[in-house]
C-alpha cells in the first residue's frame, strides 16, 4: 500500500463519518421539533407550520399524523 492510498481512505472515512453525523443530527432535531409541536395547542401549531415552506409543511403534517395522530 502506498501513502496515497492510505490518505485517500482516511479522507473517505472522515467524510463518511461527517455525513452520517449530520444526518443523525438532522433526524434528532426533526424529532425534537415534532415532539414540541405535538405539545402545542392547535392554533399555535398551525401558525408555526404556516411560516414554513410548502413542501416542509406537508412533510411536518404527515409526520404529526403518523406519529401522534394529530390534525
Amino acid at each position: 500500500m502506498s501513502w496515497t492510498t492510505i490518505i485517500v481512505w482516511t479522507i473517505s472515512v472522515l467524510l463518511a463519518a461527517g455525513i452520517g453525523w449530520s444526518r443523525y443530527e438532522k433526524k434528532k432535531n426533526r424529532d425534537k421539533l415534532l415532539a414540541d409541536m405535538a405539545k402545542m395547542d392547535r392554533d399555535a401549531r398551525e401558525k408555526l407550520i404556516s411560516r414554513l415552506q410548502p413542501p416542509v409543511q406537508v412533510e411536518i403534517r404527515q409526520q404529526l399524523m403518523a406519529r401522534y395522530g394529530l390534525f
